[in-house]
């Protein structure tokens, strides 16, 4: 149920009737990817251009979300992750591949069916100041999916929609009126993502939500998408490279590397059995608060520079960086599959990875391993925790959820 006492859906969409959306069927992702590539052409020459080769910037995704899943993906600067996510909205069509949402290609929808769909995938943008319009008010910027989609709100009613929601993500309803630059950084993405919620969406697609904000803003962001999350019913799409603030939200994580997934599974399978070379050397990069497991932790240091997404090594594209890499791996591409090696197995190992020579590594001691040893295979405990997280500046908001990231 919504914060304005309806269900999904406002009032009874006119686009909606003309282009419905088929139901979705038991356990059936609500979201499908499959083979999803995005490559921008080089071209030479002034008048007459011609293509000398392509940015391979996505070159084959594929993952499922589920209702009500938080899907995290997370990967260097450059792999691709926010390419994905302008795909995902329909913002950067994509050069092959289909996105299944509820069973129907959004690829190949176009006119109202396209705008009907949309409506229910939405985006909160990486840069909370540059994503809202500097010249409109905060209630003409939360506001304006009411104008696209008029059959959502009444033109009576949407004033108080507006004041809802600033509401519904810990915002004085009276500063409807106010502009952009008089918020700070946090409450700007606050902003955001309440018009992200103003169409009742089912899916958000939500790019670094938090990487221009303080570490504190963070947090109090982080537990606010993941209580809207359970009061709104919504699933996720959440990019990030913060490694710790993606373990927090997501229910899975999906590593990329070079336009492609390297590595998928849930959050205990991919930060304490990682099996991925790739996943490995990211997660021993990550600073440890415990001197006494700091100590005893191996590091991986990569050597070489990422190869450029024009120009991508033959078969496995990690290759070039990989301590493991062997003629196989220059030969043949290594398929996102569980590894032989583990699928007669029921270790948490078992999970998807791209690697000819996968094999489990732990590369950070769990906390209090030294101290009091547990199985190799027992994840870390989440901490639980209670808050609320509402004030008239992200100083007065608290951490919540699971926990929050450290």
């Amino acid at each position: 149920m919504r914060a304005d006492g309806t269900g999904r859906g406002g009032g009874g969409s006119t686009l909606q009737a003309e282009a419905p959306v088929p139901p979705l069927a038991g356990g059936e992702p609500i979201l499908q990817v499959r083979g999803l590539v995005k490559h921008y052409p080089l071209t030479q020459g002034i008048l007459f251009k011609k293509q000398i080769g392509a940015v391979k910037a996505v070159d084959g995704v594929d993952f499922d979300l589920a209702a009500g899943e938080t899907l995290g993906i997370v990967g260097e600067s450059g792999c691709g992750k926010s390419t994905v996510a302008k795909m995902l909205v329909h913002l950067e069509p994509p050069t092959e591949g289909a996105i299944l949402y509820k069973g129907q290609d959004v690829t190949k929808l176009s006119g109202r069916a396209l705008k009907a769909v949309r409506r229910n995938i939405q985006m909160v943008f990486q840069d909370p100041y540059t994503s809202l319009n500097p010249r409109m008010t905060v209630g003409d910027i939360i506001g304006e999916p009411y104008e696209i989609h008029p059959e959502v709100a009444p033109k009576g009613s949407r004033r108080q929609r507006v004041r809802d929601l600033l509401d519904v993500v810990g915002l004085n309803p009276e500063y409807i009126n106010r502009y952009p630059h008089q918020f700070s950084g946090g409450q700007r993405q606050r902003i955001g993502i309440a018009r992200g919620l103003a169409l009742n969406p089912e899916i958000i697609v939500a790019d670094e939500p938090v990487s221009a904000l303080d570490v504190s803003v963070q947090a109090q962001v982080v537990n606010l998408l993941d209580r809207l999350q359970a009061e709104f019913d919504l699933s996720f799409v959440f990019i990030a490279h913060d490694l710790s603030i993606v373990r927090h939200i997501s229910d899975r994580v999906g590593v990329m590397y070079l336009g492609r997934i390297m590595e998928i599974g849930t959050d205990a399978e991919i930060y304490d059995h990682p099996t991925h070379p790739y996943t490995q050397a990211l997660l021993s990069a990550v600073p440890v608060p415990d001197p006494t497991a700091r100590d005893h932790r191996e590091r991986i240091i990569l050597h070489g520079d990422v190869p450029s997404p024009a120009n991508i090594p033959s078969g496995c594209r990690f290759r070039t960086r990989c301590w493991k890499a062997q003629e196989r791996c220059e030969l043949e591409v290594p398929l996102l599959a569980v590894p032989a090696v583990f699928r007669d197995t029921a270790t948490p190992a078992r999970h998807d990875s791209a690697c000819h020579f996968a094999e489990e590594k732990r590369v950070v001691p769990p906390e209090g391993l030294l101290e009091t040893p547990e199985p190799a295979d027992a994840p870390p405990p989440r901490g639980e925790g209670e808050g609320e997280e509402r004030g008239e500046s992200e100083g007065r908001g608290e951490s919540e959820g699971r926990g929050g990231p450290e």
